[in-house]
């Protein structure tokens, strides 16, 4: 019996950032993905390579659907699924008045885990098949959100927050039980099965001197874990550092000073950067999570893609939910439009289809095992509905080609745009009735 499974249908991926080069959407008006053991085998036309499978192999048609890889969210915490669309302030206030009383919840273990299942479920939903994902200060949620993540087979990075100081007394570690409980969960999850590890000071006010100094050390003893942190959000808080490292250059330079500015550390926001951040993000190879939601609805400011991509430094996108106000990416790329057409930037649909896929995978280190349909990657991918909704349906109808049919599914989809996810070629989710009528 035939091990190959075929799925049919429109299918697009990026082979390098289109940004760069013109050639980098792949696109099949008619195509199939070839999967084996949840890996892809080809992918190419309908026509060449339905002749190369036998009879016995099952094919899934998914008609005029798009399919492309899965949606990796590049900043993301997980507590605060219960504080989205919470009446906004900026974001020192925000932490006080939302963030930190939700978070604390989660010393309860049996609260961690219905809290990560349905948030794992979510993601699922909107078609986000990996994410680095910050849990709280308490090692139970790290266990909890490994565990939903493990029973789905995600490919997940995730990391116990780490604060010693400025929070409330019942969120605060210290710089020594932040260095072991994290050392003792890295230990325990990194490399299980498609789990990483991220090293998680929470941001540079939370922690203090000693502290950072100990997430460098984990970060140096553990090279191919992930960090995980925020950067140059909001202008108060870039005050705030400077009064707390008056000797650091810049709000980067503080984690730099810590060993903490390397490849595979990831800096959410990075909207108020220095000329020098951009260098020395550059030559650490780091990244940084372009989060367009939250920085619109916390009223951060807005990031500047371009100057990122001057540099050459990977960014992916992230919703920063509860800040963001979707566990959409699909919502996330609408809102990235904007930011940049706010500053005379332009973002092309295959470019944001970048952001959210390869681009996002190269952020986490992680472009050798997922964001595109190249051989030998792992098959997470989702169905992009061509008729989610009356209005896209009509939409739709007039594109003539891909570029309009994703810059369409980016600008009115959501959650309803996705039809199915699958997490290493075995679906995760499916949209009700969707392959069973």
């Amino acid at each position: 019996m035939s091990t190959f499974v075929a799925h049919r249908g429109q299918v697009a991926h990026c082979l390098a950032d289109p940004s760069h080069d013109s050639t980098a959407l792949e696109y099949f008006a008619d195509g199939v993905l070839i999967l084996e053991q949840g890996k892809v085998v080809e992918v190419g036309p309908a026509d060449a390579l339905l002749k190369k499978l036998t009879g016995d192999t099952t094919v899934i048609n998914h008609g005029d659907n798009i399919l492309v890889p899965g949606l990796i969210d590049c900043h993301i915490h997980f507590p605060q699924i219960d504080i989205i669309a919470s009446y906004g302030t900026q974001l020192l206030e925000w932490l006080e008045n939302y963030t930190f009383p939700a978070e604390a919840r989660y010393i309860d273990a049996a609260v961690a885990e219905e809290g990560a299942t349905f948030f794992i479920n979510e993601l699922l939903r909107n078609g986000t098949t990996s994410a680095l994902v910050f849990a709280t200060v308490h090692p139970a949620s790290v266990n909890a959100i490994f565990n939903a993540a493990q029973q789905k087979n995600m490919r997940l990075a995730a990391g116990k927050v780490m604060m010693d100081r400025n929070c409330p007394d019942n969120l605060q570690d210290t710089a020594q039980t932040g260095y072991t409980e994290s050392r003792i969960l890295l230990e325990q999850w990194h490399g299980q099965d498609r789990l990483h590890y991220a090293i998680t000071p929470r941001f540079a006010i939370t922690s203090s001197d000693a502290q950072l100094t100990a997430a460098g050390k984990l970060a140096d003893e553990f090279p191919d874990a992930l960090i995980h942190t925020h950067l140059a959000e909001n202008h108060n808080e870039i005050r705030w550092v400077a009064e707390l490292f008056p000797d650091a250059h810049s709000y980067l330079d503080v984690y730099k000073r810590h060993a903490l500015v390397r490849e595979r550390a990831v800096f959410a926001h990075s909207v108020h950067l220095e000329d020098e951040d951009y260098i020395e993000l550059e030559k650490a190879k780091a990244g940084i999570a372009f989060c367009p939601t939250s920085n619109l609805f916390l009223g951060s400011g807005l990031f500047d893609l371009a100057r990122a991509r001057q540099h050459n430094i990977n960014v992916g996108l992230g919703t920063d939910v509860g800040g963001g106000t979707s566990l959409s990416l699909l919502q996330t790329m609408n809102e990235a439009y904007k930011v940049l057409q706010l500053q005379q930037q332009s973002l092309a649909s295959s470019e944001a289809l970048y952001l959210a896929t390869l681009g996002a995978a190269k952020t986490l280190g992680i472009e050798d095992k997922v964001g595109n349909f190249t051989v030998g990657k792992e098959a997470d991918f989702i169905v992009l509905d061509a008729q989610a909704t009356p209005l896209l349906t009509r939409r739709i109808a007039q594109a003539n080609t891909i570029e309009e049919r994703l810059f369409m599914q980016m600008i009115l989809g959501e959650d309803r745009s996705i039809a199915a996810t699958y997490i290493m070629g075995k679906l995760a989710h499916q949209k009700t009735g969707y392959l069973t009528q």
